[in-house]
C-alpha cells in the first residue's frame, strides 16, 4: 500500500515546475508591467509640468497677453521686473488647466527667470512684437537661441508657440515673414555661437548644443519640440474697448493643456 502512495511524487514535482509556455507568459507580463510603469513615469513628469512660460523681449506685449487671457479685459501694463503666474482654464472644461507664467523680458533679468522656471515648462509662448520686429530681429533671435540650446529645454522639448503680437497695427510683419527671418538669423547665430566655450547653464560641455541639423540650413522643423506660429493682437483692432484677437493662441493652449 505504501509503495502505491509514494508513487506520484515525481508527478507532483512536475506539476509544481512551470512549463516553458507559462514562463514566457510570465516574462511577457512582467515586460508589460515595466513598460507601463516607465510610461506612467514619463507621463507623470509631463503632467507635473503644468507651466506655460510667456517669454520675449521687453514691450513685446507679454503682460497684456497674460492679462487678456485671464480676464479678457484691457489693462495698462508696466514693464515687468518679476514673474506673475495664474491658473488658466482651458475652455469650459474645468479640469483642463495650465499655469501661465509671465516672465520679465528685460535683458538683465530674463535668463535668470528662464533658469528658475524652465524645468516646469510644459510649453513656451515666445511673444514677438510684429511691428518692431525688423528693428529687433537680432535681439529676438538671440534670446530665442538661448532658450533653444538650453539643455533642460532640449531634454523636455516643451511645445513652442511663436506668438506674433500687435497684428492690429498696419505695419505689423506677418507670421510667415517673421518665421523666415528668424530661421535666417538663427542659422547665422549658430555659426558664431558654436565657437563659444561654455553652454548657457555654465557646464563646459564643449559649447552649447548644436541647433538643428549639422550641415543643413536651420529651420524650425529640425528642433525636438513642435514649433508653431500664430498671429495675434493683445490690444485687438478696436483698441482698449474691443476684445483681444487671441483665437489662434487660445486654440493652441487648449491643445497643449
Amino acid at each position: 500500500g505504501m509503495a502505491a502512495g509514494a508513487e506520484p511524487q515525481p508527478e507532483a514535482l512536475r506539476l509544481a515546475m512551470p512549463g516553458p509556455a507559462l514562463l514566457s507568459v510570465l516574462v511577457a507580463l512582467l515586460a508589460v508591467a515595466v513598460t507601463f510603469l516607465l510610461w506612467r513615469l514619463v507621463q507623470g513628469r509631463r503632467s507635473r509640468r503644468r507651466a506655460v512660460l510667456l517669454l520675449g523681449l521687453c514691450d513685446a506685449g507679454k503682460t497684456l497677453l497674460f492679462v487678456r487671457l485671464l480676464t479678457g479685459k484691457y489693462r495698462d501694463t508696466q514693464t515687468s521686473i518679476t514673474d506673475s503666474s495664474a491658473v488658466y482654464r482651458v475652455s469650459k472644461d474645468k479640469s483642463a488647466n495650465v499655469t501661465l507664467i509671465d516672465l520679465p523680458g528685460h535683458e538683465s533679468l530674463r535668463l535668470q527667470f528662464l533658469e528658475r522656471f524652465k524645468a516646469a515648462a510644459r510649453a513656451i509662448v515666445f511673444v514677438v512684437d510684429s511691428v518692431a520686429f525688423q528693428r529687433e530681429v537680432k535681439d529676438v533671435a538671440e534670446f530665442l537661441y538661448q532658450i533653444l540650446v538650453d539643455s533642460t529645454v532640449l531634454k523636455n522639448a516643451p511645445a513652442l508657440l511663436i506668438a506674433c503680437n500687435k497684428q492690429d497695427v498696419t505695419m505689423a510683419k506677418s507670421a510667415k515673414l517673421i518665421q523666415q527671418q528668424l530661421e535666417k538669423e538663427l542659422n547665422t547665430l549658430r555659426v558664431t555661437c558654436s565657437a563659444a566655450p561654455t553652454s548657457l547653464d555654465g557646464s563646459a560641455t564643449g559649447g552649447p548644443a548644436h541647433l538643428g541639423k549639422k550641415g543643413k540650413d536651420f529651420d524650425f522643423s529640425q528642433l525636438p519640440m513642435k514649433v508653431e506660429f500664430v498671429e495675434c493682437s493683445a490690444r485687438g483692432s478696436k483698441g482698449e474697448e474691443g476684445d483681444a484677437e487671441l483665437e489662434g493662441l487660445e486654440k493652441w493652449l487648449a491643445k497643449i493643456a
